[in-house]
């Protein structure tokens, strides 16, 4: 996605936008995460773009560079810190460099693979997220003058939720090897802790610990798809 009409006649960041005339791509594989990210972004002034997996994103950096790079750890085809590596190799280097995940422990992860900061999941709170990209901006890229500190916090549309469950719901139906299992698992408990969704979570959660201790996992995944299936089931609110 590119919103860059949006912002066609302004150049300069302002006090309440400013991150106006930055480009953001996140590397994301859950609609909803990315979701959150496009809000922070557009009420920041910044323009979005989104890849869902390594190689999308690979794409996007041999045509051009982003402002600021945002990679998710988990995502379909590898890991988010080799991307994060490679970002960081990468000459001319792109300005801001973060990682992302649900998992607090994975910032260091992120920094020794060359991230210069970490966007700990869930991401929904503007000023949080506009302070850790202008400290890492250069001195020259940043706003002038006093900056309004907005304690927005962002929700993400509950369809985008959604669209992620059936997601996982199809590759649970599509019969998994353990590779793909483990991804699901660690998938769906992000997911889970971005939405604050705790039964969720800790079904995702016993998921993985019964792959980690080599455990049968049949219940483990019938618990999840269970849990899955009752929440696309249910009524959206309006």
């Amino acid at each position: 996605m590119d919103d860059a009409p949006l912002f066609q006649n302004a150049r300069y960041p302002t006090p309440t936008r400013p991150l106006l005339g930055l480009t953001v791509l996140v590397v994301e594989d859950s609609r909803f995460a990315s979701e959150a990210v496009r809000l922070l972004s557009l009420r920041s002034g910044a323009r979005i773009r989104r890849a869902d997996t390594i190689e999308a994103a690979e794409r996007h950096l041999q045509i051009y560079r982003p402002s600021v790079l945002i990679v998710d750890i988990g995502l379909p085809d590898g890991d988010g810190t080799d991307l994060i590596h490679t970002a960081h190799m990468m000459r001319p280097r792109i300005p801001v460099i973060l990682g992302t995940s649900g998992d607090d422990m994975a910032g260091d992860a992120c920094r020794a693979a060359g991230a210069d900061g970490f966007l700990p999941k869930p991401a929904n709170a503007l000023a949080q997220f506009q302070e850790l990209i202008l400290s890492h901006l250069p001195e020259d890229q940043r706003p002038m003058g006093p900056r309004i500190v907005n304690d927005t916090i962002v929700h993400p549309d509950r369809a985008a939720f959604r669209d992620d469950l059936a997601h996982a719901t199809d590759l649970l139906c599509d019969g998994l090897d353990d590779e793909m299992l483990d991804y699901v698992a660690q998938f769906v408990t992000g997911l889970a802790h971005s939405a604050g969704d705790t039964p969720l979570r800790t079904a995702g959660e016993a998921l993985t610990i019964a792959r980690m201790r080599g455990q049968s996992c049949q219940s483990a995944v019938a618990q999840l798809a269970g849990l899955m299936q009752a929440r696309l089931s249910a009524p959206i609110a309006v």
